[in-house]
């Protein structure tokens, strides 16, 4: 008999609304599967059970009352970078510690007027800024697969929470494949939406013209559910687009014939492991033969992806982190007068990645060097959307692998900022342009580690980025792998 933690969110409700399972009974399995397993991994930050079990009852009640919400009493875990009132929200630094917001993010409260049951918060970088989840103030999260490995990042605890059966879904950010990179590394499926598709009201800033909040789940269909509730159009948010949001489920009817998949010849290169370019070239022959057609494409300015965001992400990093000053909110170092009590307060509070880029992007802002690092950056960014605006003219879909590698041990990297920056090579553009893109998982090297392939959608088409990782999932049974962990 399956275990309650590893039905789909797709499963889990279909048995809620035939009165087979409660969402009481469903909420108290994960909240036993964290107890029996949390303590290995390092995936959750803050366990929510006594507001977890009030809203599973709420929601029962509701089922009982004829109410019927698109997940209604379905058990998730959210990023700890998004406000969520009432229950502590900590980014994965010391600056934080004890802040409980009046206020949840717009997609946490939409998906909470949709019925979902909030298990707590998940392990990330610090203000998300990492690769690996190393950077977290206060645990290392570890690969469900291999516990000696990182689970990627920032999002690495969702990731890991989903793969080791401890939420049915999960909300994570991605900046330049904080959803994408642990997607691959944990072997599940994971989107980051179009820039402006989801509300950033209630998100911890970390690179505002970046950041997006985006379902971590085990299938297309499940993402697809999530997705549904939150997208859409936000006056609190000035960035969030007011554009039709599709019946995404609704499309998912594996009518993928004919649709053109762009293969980038920058994203098969050098320093790519040979177990990850043949998994992601296997699927790429999989989507061929569902009826879709590769057509070999450049994005040409590919290569300065890297720098362009390396100036860009900590350049507004350096902005949005000026307001931990111990004054308002989070950790105060006091000593006395204002300037000592507030580097005190940030020397302390901060770690050493996110010291590292608050400099880089003070750097690059100053007097000086703004026009020839920050202006030049973004101009580099003008020409990788275009390289995007030009391919989608050709093609619907681009296919890329999502990591150059599979998960590395937890230490491997910390020694060698440069090395980590490289684990989102192939994460970055598609950040930069500001289009979705979907992890899939699509097999695992020698060691048993997963392999994600990338696919990348025109910015607002996440409909056909579903349809089409659907269509994948419904022909290949790399998402339902399970690690033998317990």
């Amino acid at each position: 008999m399956t275990a309650l933690t590893d039905l789909t969110i797709t499963d889990a409700l279909a048995k809620l609304r035939a009165r087979d399972i409660s969402a009481v009974e469903l909420t108290r399995a994960y909240l036993d599967r964290i107890t029996q397993l949390d303590d290995q991994l390092q995936a959750w930050l803050t366990v929510a059970a006594d507001y977890a079990l009030n809203a599973a009852e709420q929601a029962d009640k509701a089922r009982a009352a004829g109410d019927d919400q698109p997940l209604l009493g379905i058990p998730m875990g959210i990023k700890d970078v998004l406000s969520t009132k009432g229950v502590e929200t900590t980014c994965g630094s010391k600056i934080l510690k004890g802040y409980t917001p009046v206020f949840s993010a717009t997609s946490v409260a939409r998906l909470e007027a949709a019925g979902m049951v909030m298990l707590g918060k998940l392990n990330m970088d610090e203000f998300a800024m990492g690769s690996s989840t190393e950077n977290s103030a206060f645990k290392v999260t570890r690969n469900p697969w291999d516990v000696s490995r990182v689970p990627g990042g920032s999002s690495g605890g969702s990731a890991a929470a989903v793969i080791a059966g401890m939420a049915a879904g999960t909300l994570g950010t991605d900046t330049g494949g904080s959803i994408r990179q642990p997607g691959a590394f944990c072997g599940i499926t994971a989107l980051k939406p179009s820039y402006g598709r989801v509300s950033r009201y209630g998100l911890v800033a970390f690179g505002s013209s970046l950041d997006c909040p985006g379902p971590l789940a085990r299938s297309v269909e499940d993402v697809a559910r999530i997705l549904q509730v939150m997208a859409g159009h936000d006056p609190l948010d000035a960035t969030s687009m007011p554009a039709d949001v599709p019946d995404y489920l609704a499309g998912l009817n594996g009518d993928v014939k004919g649709l053109k998949v762009g293969i980038p010849k920058e994203y098969f290169i050098e320093g790519i492991e040979p177990a990850v370019e043949q998994a992601v070239r296997a699927a790429i022959a999989q989507l061929e033969s569902l009826g879709m057609e590769p057509v070999e494409i450049s994005l040409p300015h590919t290569d300065y992806s890297l720098p362009t965001y390396y100036i860009i992400a900590p350049a507004e990093a350096s902005a949005n982190l000026a307001r931990y000053d111990g004054v308002r909110f989070g950790l105060r170092v006091d000593k006395g007068e204002m300037w000592p009590t507030y580097r005190a307060t940030r020397g302390e509070g901060f770690g050493a990645e996110v010291k590292r880029r608050i400099m880089i992007g003070t750097y690059a802002l100053s007097a000086g060097y703004y026009d020839a690092y920050y202006g030049k950056a973004q101009a580099v960014r003008t020409l990788i959307k275009q390289d995007f605006d030009k391919a989608f003219e050709q093609v619907d879909l681009i296919a890329t692998p999502t990591t150059p590698t599979t998960a590395f041990t937890i230490g491997e990297n910390t020694d060698d900022p440069l090395k980590m920056y490289l684990q989102d090579v192939f994460t970055l553009p598609a950040s930069l342009a500001g289009v979705p893109g979907l992890n899939l998982p699509c097999g695992f090297d020698g060691q048993n580690l997963p392999i994600g392939m990338q696919l990348i959608a025109p910015a607002f088409g996440e409909d056909v980025l579903l349809r089409a990782g659907h269509a994948y999932q419904q022909a290949t049974d790399w998402h339902k792998q399970q690690p033998a962990f317990h």
